[in-house]
């Protein structure tokens, strides 16, 4: 098969979707890389390094798109990159589709069959390409609330750590999966006094486990949210529903409550955000302020840290990466559940657009869900009109 390794060009994004050793494995099983020149710099990797483990670095993405069969991606197509797509084209990367209706659209008329990191889940449920972006998330979470709290940058002029005599800062931090318990870690590991809300009481149960009583667990319900909010001074949102659109959870006349100076860091802002007042930001215009708070609502954080969250990121992907080149994506997607279940969109040979796959985002849509069903005469996977997420077919 063919991969291609673009340039992300979404605003000050450095990563990269294959690394050189990840080109080495695809070259040495048989598979032609073909990179656009620069697409590893922001990430530390020269182009010389993919010339040498047998990538093609050629100049221009559209020879990249014209060529590949497979697109290796990080961030979701922009407009120019959706233009350059073709029917049946695989494409593997983020693409949080849910709260992004014209891009879902863009996709489904091109015919693409796109395949979610996002939504690649294990059978315990676990998201394993998410999840290092989620913890470097978490991670910097707390880095990034800390700089804007100090006063210099707009802030309160609030340590997280406080000084003998002097209370520490207040961290509530919404969800107590890998970016919030990550999140946890940074902030407990500041000195901040840190409450973590979750409506599942054994995730609460766990992150006081792990920490040994050091932080504050707390169930969420509308009450507990309006108390700790309000009083907190670094509000770290971080809830997900896998593939779907995040819960706002902090309704703007909460936001209204809280200290001037206080700081907002919505990580779910690509699943839509779970605070009402955010709305996409980027590196380069970070924040914005919303009733006297800071908010930082960047979708692609971990950009930020490009070198480390490329490694994460294709320790992760590679794996299913290499099945698809490897067997196509029919045959990857029969004889990988957690594969099947990243699958977002699909081009069946009898129809001209793709179609939706995944429940959440045709829920978020109202659109059309389509299943799979395995014809067991020919050990095949077949697309079929489902029922039960979206009303009708848009």
């Amino acid at each position: 098969m063919i991969v291609g390794v673009p340039k992300e060009i979404k605003t000050q994004e450095y990563r990269v979707g294959l690394v050189p050793g990840g080109a080495k494995a695809l070259v040495l099983s048989g598979h032609r890389v073909v990179v656009q020149a620069g697409a590893g710099e922001g990430s530390g990797f020269a182009d010389e390094e993919y010339r040498a483990v047998g990538a093609e670095v050629v100049v221009g993405a559209k020879r990249v798109y014209e060529t590949a069969e497979l697109i290796a991606k990080v961030k979701e197509p922009q407009p120019a990159e959706i233009k350059r797509l073709r029917a049946g084209q695989i494409l593997f990367c983020y693409l949080h589709l849910a709260p992004a209706a014209k891009l879902t659209r863009g996709l489904i008329e091109r015919g693409v069959q796109a395949v979610a990191l996002e939504t690649i889940q294990l059978d315990d449920g676990t998201l394993p390409c998410l999840a290092p972006m989620s913890e470097i998330a978490g991670r910097m979470a707390v880095q990034v609330g800390a700089w804007y709290l100090m006063r210099e940058n707009g802030g309160a002029g609030v340590l997280l750590g406080g000084v003998p005599g002097v209370a520490p800062g207040k961290v509530a931090i919404l969800g107590a999966g890998q970016a919030g318990s990550n999140a946890a870690r940074i902030a407990l590991g500041m000195g901040a006094q840190v409450t973590v809300l979750d409506i599942a009481p054994a995730r609460l149960a766990r992150l006081d486990e792990v920490f040994s009583g050091r932080l504050i667990t707390i169930m969420s319900d509308p009450h507990n949210l309006e108390v700790y909010v309000r009083d907190s001074d670094l509000v770290i949102g971080a809830v997900l529903i896998p593939g779907g659109r995040a819960p706002v959870l902090v309704p703007a006349q909460l936001v209204a409550q809280m200290r001037p100076g206080s700081v907002i860091v919505d990580i779910a802002v690509d699943q839509g955000g779970c605070i009402e007042t955010t709305r996409p930001t980027s590196h380069d215009q970070p924040t914005f302020i919303a009733h006297g708070v800071i908010h930082y609502c960047v979708p692609n954080m971990p950009g930020a840290v490009a070198r480390t969250s490329t490694l994460a990121l294709t320790n992760a992907t590679l794996p299913y990466l290499r099945k698809i080149a490897d067997h196509g994506l029919d045959r990857a997607l029969s004889e990988d559940a957690s594969l099947r279940r990243g699958l977002n969109l699909y081009k069946p040979a009898s129809e001209t657009r793709s179609v939706v796959t995944c429940a959440p985002v045709a829920q978020a849509q109202d659109l059309h869900l389509w299943h799979y069903h395995r014809r067991q005469d020919r050990n095949k996977d077949l697309i079929h009109p489902g029922s039960g997420a979206g009303r009708g077919r848009k």
